[in-house]
């Protein structure tokens, strides 16, 4: 068998492979992005938009985002198989969060109880990204939302190794990439086509506040990214963008629903997705 065939391993202790899961600042800036949008999707504000809700991080790492939600009022548990990051997560945040070692495909919660679930560029790294997503939609409660930063096959720069066109190769010839410029021995990392992405999550109803965030980064806590002269565009003029945007941001619903929040100047697009 070879290398290119071999079933994936889990990849343990991420947040030792990957420093940037150990960069706070970063990370807790990406929370405030992720909790407006999901404030906005519910029709919630305030300092703490998420009071009174069941909060879930799947793939919380060393904790940042998980503390934020909970910051925001959410009862929240953090789960991953990542042993060091939830190690230094209680350390620093046990008083907070609950933080559970748990595989996103069996997640430790009764069927429609979780009212918000993060899935923040994690379903590349897990070995089934479609067990994962089940299961989210197993546990999320009838009103319940997932929030999913995601990345996809053909964005122009890999973000974990910033190769050009990495994401697009074979799984043989992104090994041999990795090789010659000195990255690694293997390309773990696997990404959907926009096409497979709105596959996977079909058993939601999905809306894509991309746009919307590239619009308004300050109010959606975007500025550590968007340059203020993206916001300035047209409408016209970022959707005509949206092919080159390596990230999407989707809000998605356990049942159909609509955004509830105030009016945007950009406002969210409803996700064409497959029959269920």
């Amino acid at each position: 068998m070879s290398d290119a065939d071999r079933p994936r391993e889990e990849q343990l202790a991420y947040s030792e492979l990957m420093d940037k899961m150990l960069d706070e600042s970063a990370r807790r800036q990406k929370a405030a992005k992720l909790i407006s949008v999901i404030a906005h999707g519910l029709g919630r504000s305030g300092e703490r938009p998420l009071e009174g809700l069941r909060a879930v991080d799947v793939g919380c790492s060393a904790g940042f985002i998980a503390d934020e939600l909970a910051l925001a009022g959410a009862q929240t548990t953090g789960v991953d198989i990542d042993e060091p990051g939830l190690a230094k997560a209680r350390e620093r945040f046990g008083d907070r969060v609950d933080f559970q070692l748990a595989r996103g495909e069996d997640l430790p919660f009764e069927d429609g109880s979780v009212d918000v679930v993060v899935l923040n560029h994690i379903y590349e790294h897990v070995v089934d990204p479609d067990a994962v997503v089940a299961d989210i939609h197993r546990v999320l409660a009838p009103g319940g939302v997932l929030y999913l930063g995601i990345g996809h096959r053909w964005q122009v720069i890999e973000p974990h190794h910033r190769l050009p066109f990495l994401s697009w190769l074979p799984q043989r010839a992104a090994d041999r990439y990795m090789r010659l410029t000195g990255k690694g021995e293997h390309y773990y990392e696997r990404y959907a086509t926009p096409a497979g992405l709105r596959r996977m999550f079909a058993a939601f109803d999905v809306w894509d506040y991309t746009l919307p965030v590239l619009a308004d980064p300050a109010a959606f806590s975007g500025g550590d990214v968007i340059p203020d002269w993206v916001g300035r565009l047209p409408e016209k003029a970022l959707a005509a963008t949206l092919p080159l945007v390596p990230t999407y941001v989707w809000l998605a619903f356990r049942q159909p629903a609509t955004p509830a929040g105030p009016a945007l100047r950009v406002a969210p697009r409803h996700v064409a997705l497959p029959s269920r």
